[in-house]
Order: C-alpha cells, then structure tokens, then sequence
C-alpha cells in the first residue's frame, strides 16, 4: 500500500467488527440501502448461478433477497469477523440448504477454481489492503462467464468527517478509475465502473460517531494515533447538525471463458496449508 493509502490494521479491523456483532445490523443503513440498489443492477444481468459468494457478508443481508432471486442457489457468505456470520440451523445443513457460513479473509480465499457463478460483494472492498489480491481472487473463483459485482467507498467518503478530524483520522479511498484497472490487470473482461453520491442527514455529529462505532467501522488505519489526541475537535463536532457524503462506487466485471471448453467442478473448499 503506498503513502496515499496507508494500510489497515487487519487485526484492529477484526477487533472492532467482532465487537459490534450485535449493534452492527441496526447501524448499517447505508450498507442496506446501497446493497438495494446492488440488487437491481442484477435485473440486467442474464445469470443463472448454482453458487453464489458474498464476499465480504457480514450477516448476509442480501442473501434472503439473493436466494429469492436464484433459487436452489446455495450462498457461501464469507466474512473475516466470525461473530458477524449468520448462523445455519439443523436442517439447513443436513440439506445443504440456505447460507453457508465462512470465516476467511477475501485476498485469501479458502476455495476451489472455478467454484462459484457469482460473486457479490457489497461495501466491504474498501477494507482490503491490497484491492487487486482480491479481484485475483475472486476470478480464480470464478467459474466461466460467471460475474462480479461489487460496490465499495470512493475518495469522497466523510469528507466533512476527515475537515473536523484530519485526514489521519479517516480511511483514504481508492478512485473508481483505479479500481477499474485493477479487474483488468485481475484478468477480468469487461469492467464496467460508476459512482454516486450518497448523503445521510444526521442531527448531530455524534449520530455519525455512534453508527461508526455500533458498526466496528471506526479508523483502523495502521498508522493511526493512540490515545485521546483527538477528543479537543470531537466536542464541537459532536453537537452540530452533520450531511455525511459517501461516494458510492459500483463495478461489474466477467471472468473470461475459456476458448475451447467450459470448465465445470464440484469441488467447493480448495486445502490452505
């Protein structure tokens, strides 16, 4: 990661998300939102997948409208904060039925090539230090002509935040521009990349502060600073009327078919030594 994207701290992120297990749903209205509107971009998208990925899952909340969509398709939601991942009953896995759990990181994925038709990947790319590990991955996993469709963070994101704090602070975001090339250099076929602005009316500052914190979504920047250097700004930001920006970039792309042969598997997990 270079100077103008400073690392994660992996494990601090890791930390924070596990914590906020149970706060996390009631906090992540933009994930919602932003995932809706992720939903319906599948409308144009001719696909008929046996598996899907959602890299990333959190609890899946997609996942119900997912299966909904393509049915008897079995989800793998996949998230590095174990305490985040829904839990399966009984009967789903005596038959195999509904949301497979799994706790991995998404630059290191625990399954077989060719393995999933789908990936979905919902506002969580942003939190990968290395963006093209990941789209490497996730066309490795790909099957022919199968798809990935994601939304993650753009430069813009909590810009007001980043004025009052400091740009220490704040997570930097990667351009859209960017992560186009990135799928590219991935080995992926025809990107398609776009962005929206997203603002959420917040009575104070603090509101902001709470749902950053019930959401485990607070800096995890590796060089971020400890201690309480950073209390002397909260106390006027914390009580004054907020419009939170978010860039909401959205990209798909294909994983090229082979020129002579379609490659099937039944393999789902691949052996990480």
């Amino acid at each position: 990661m270079s100077e103008r994207f400073p690392p994660i701290d992996a494990r601090a992120a890791r930390r924070r998300f596990s914590r906020a297990a149970e706060s996390y749903s009631g906090a992540t209205r933009l994930e919602t939102e932003v995932g809706a509107r992720l939903l319906e971009r599948l409308d144009y998208m001719k696909l008929a997948p046996r598996r899907i990925l959602d890299a990333g899952s959190g609890p899946a909340r997609e996942a119900r409208a997912l299966g909904a969509r393509y049915r008897g398709a079995q989800i793998v939601a996949l998230d590095f904060a174990l305490p985040l991942l829904p839990r399966r009953g009984v009967l789903d896995r005596w038959l195999g039925r509904g949301v497979l759990p799994l706790c991995a990181d998404f630059a290191r994925l625990p399954l077989a090539d060719a393995s999933v038709e789908l990936v979905w990947c919902n506002l969580a790319l942003h939190w990968a230090n290395d963006p093209l590990a990941v789209f490497r991955e996730f066309e490795r996993v790909l099957s022919p002509e199968g798809l990935l469709l994601f939304s993650t963070l753009g430069p813009d994101t909590l810009k007001e935040l980043r004025a009052a704090a400091g740009s220490s602070r704040v997570h930097a975001f990667i351009d859209m521009h960017d992560l186009g090339d990135m799928l590219v250099a991935a080995g992926l076929s025809a990107p398609v990349m776009d962005m929206e602005l997203i603002t959420i009316d917040y009575r104070a500052g603090e509101q902001l502060l709470d749902d950053l914190r019930a959401s485990g979504q607070t800096n995890a920047r590796a060089d971020r600073r400890r201690g309480l250097s950073g209390r002397r700004f909260l106390e006027e930001f914390r009580r004054t009327p907020l419009r939170a920006t978010f860039e909401v970039v959205y990209g798909h792309a294909w994983k090229r078919p082979p020129a002579d042969q379609t490659v099937k598997t039944v393999r789902v997990f691949k052996r990480i030594p």
